[in-house]
């Protein structure tokens, strides 16, 4: 689908002031959120193995458990440490036949992960040495690494403090 352009364009953008100016409280009147983080996103895989070599070997996010899922025998429910006590989890889903992602309304469109600059430029460079296709800093992203794991899921490797975006301090 086309993005909006012209009329449309100026509706949608209407509707983003709108609802900023009603919904958008100000930091200093902000009150406290009622939950403690994410624990962790869970997501479905379609190989084990393949899943983790992308994400401890490749990216460099620790295993961190690997057991079978409680509510389906046979399937693995496993998790990486992504910083910060946050968690990335996966399940397999043996003998199930799961269609390939695809962004649709309700699906992940992206998970941006907070990395450092070190961190950012040694994964640009395995990601250039790997031949690994990306969206990133030559294409307007300065700080922004967008590519497709093994299982179709978006992820940014954003080089970013946790609670900012664009230098916008937001917590």
């Amino acid at each position: 689908m086309p993005e909006p352009s012209g009329a449309d364009l100026d509706a949608v953008r209407e509707r983003r002031r709108r609802l900023r100016d009603e919904y958008l409280v100000p930091k200093a009147t902000r009150p406290p959120t009622t939950a403690r983080g994410v624990h962790h996103a869970a997501f479905v895989c379609r190989d084990v193995e393949e899943t983790i070599g992308f994400y401890q070997d490749f990216l460099g996010f620790p295993l961190v458990e690997l057991v079978e899922n409680r509510d389906y025998r046979g399937s693995s429910h496993f998790f990486f440490d992504i910083g910060n006590g946050n968690l990335l989890g996966f399940f397999d889903f043996p003998g199930h036949d799961h269609e390939p992602y695809r962004e649709t309304i309700g699906a992940l469109q992206h998970l941006a992960i907070s990395v450092g600059d070190d961190e950012f430029r040694a994964l640009k460079q395995k990601l250039d040495d790997a031949g690994i296709d990306y969206l990133g800093p030559d294409r307007g992203a300065e700080d922004s690494l967008y590519i497709r794991d093994p299982n179709g899921l978006g992820i940014e490797l954003y080089r970013e403090v946790l609670g900012r975006f664009e230098g916008l301090e937001l917590l």
